[in-house]
This record gives structure tokens, sequence and C-alpha cells, in this order.
């Protein structure tokens, strides 16, 4: 069930929002919402995983200029609901342990080291860079208290999520842990159409063959 948190008492202290775009790209906005969707998906029937998309991160109460808003953000122990930002003091101390960036020809190399000197500070466990120009796909895990390159990330599983990477020609593809790739909106669409349809057809085929049964004299339900 959606549930909306109840907020602190001076909540303009932590704007929701840094004045920037979610993405500078449409390719960029495609991965963003594919990665945060098909992750809502895998983790719909467990209440306590968060997941958002372009949010807010205050690490640090009183701090408000210490902030950083992923791309993709997953918080395990935390309940589903609305937030307007993620204050970590709201959210019994627990920071997100997997995110997720997605590069655009806008991004700076400084930029991306000081995301990476972020979340290592303030306690991801898997953070995961991927470039759609490029077809690149970097990823941290943590160890210790530090944030350690992963030295090779075709076929990787993530430890927390339990998803696999792979790397092909010209993009990257996600696989759920049941096998069943990472899907656009639009495939997502046509799988459920298709679906739909062969459930159709397997109900005429029924319904044929017990017509030929009773032609025969045999009574379909008795069997």
């Amino acid at each position: 069930m959606v549930q909306q948190l109840i907020s602190d008492s001076q909540p303009e202290q932590y704007p929701d929002s840094d004045g920037q775009p979610m993405a500078d790209n449409t390719q960029q906005f495609r991965w963003i919402v594919v990665i945060k969707e098909n992750l809502e998906r895998l983790f719909a029937n467990d209440a306590n995983v968060f997941i958002a998309g372009d949010l807010l991160w205050y690490p640090v109460e009183g701090d408000p200029k210490r902030r950083q808003a992923p791309d993709v953000m997953v918080v395990f122990d935390r309940p589903k609901g609305d937030r307007v930002s993620y204050r970590q003091w709201l959210e019994d101390g627990i920071a997100p342990q997997v995110v997720f960036e997605i590069l655009s020809p806008g991004n700076r190399s400084g930029e991306m080291l000081r995301k990476l000197n972020f979340y290592q500070k303030y306690g991801v466990t898997e953070y995961y860079i991927y470039d759609p120009d490029s077809n690149e796909l970097t990823g941290f895990q943590r160890s210790g208290r530090s944030l350690q390159l992963v030295s090779e990330m075709q076929g990787w599983v993530s430890p927390q999520l339990n998803i696999r990477f792979e790397l092909i020609s010209e993009t990257l593809e996600i696989y759920r842990p049941d096998g069943e790739r990472f899907l656009t909106y639009v495939e997502l669409g046509d799988k459920l159409t298709t679906e739909r349809e062969l459930r159709q057809l397997d109900q005429q085929r029924i319904q044929a063959l017990e017509e030929k049964l009773r032609e025969l004299g045999i009574n379909p339900e008795s069997l």
C-alpha cells in the first residue's frame, strides 16, 4: 500500500528540487525510467523496498547543501510511499544502498568524481554508472569504508538486487533473477497484448474441442 510519509516541521530548509533537469536528453531519460520502473516491478511485493528516480537525498540533518539526487536509488528496509526528498534522519538513518547514474554528454569527470566521493562517504554499497553513448558500464562495490571498482561488469550480478548486467554490441541488457530482460513500457505493453491474444486463442481451441466431443456424443464436462 502506498502511503504519504510525514515530513519534518521545517521542510523549506530542504528543497525538493535542485533546479537541474531530470535528464539532458531522451536517451538518458529513457534509461532512467527503464531501470527505475523495472526495479519497481521486481520489488513490487516487498513493502519495505523504496525506489526513487531523481529524488534529492539529504544525508545530514541541518546541512541542506549536502545533498545528491541519484538518477535511481534503492533503499532496503524503508517503506514504499511518496516523499518530496529522502531525509536520512527521518528514515531510521538508513542510506540508499544501491544507486545508478546514467551519463549524458554534459556530465564532467569532476562531477562524477564528486558523486563517487559522496556515495562512498555516506554509505552506498553498490554504485553503477552507464554511458549509453559509448555503451560502457562501470560498477563499484563497497569494501570496508570505500567503494572499489568492479573489475569485470560483463555478466556481473548485483549482490543486493540479484539482477544481471550483459553488454552486447550496441547496448546494455539487464536481467531479472527469473531471466526476464528489463523491458521498456512499449515492450511490456506488447508482451501483455501477446499473452492476452494467446489466452484468447487457447480458449477458442478449447471451445472447438468441446464442440467436437459433443458431436461425437461425449459430454466434455464428464471428462
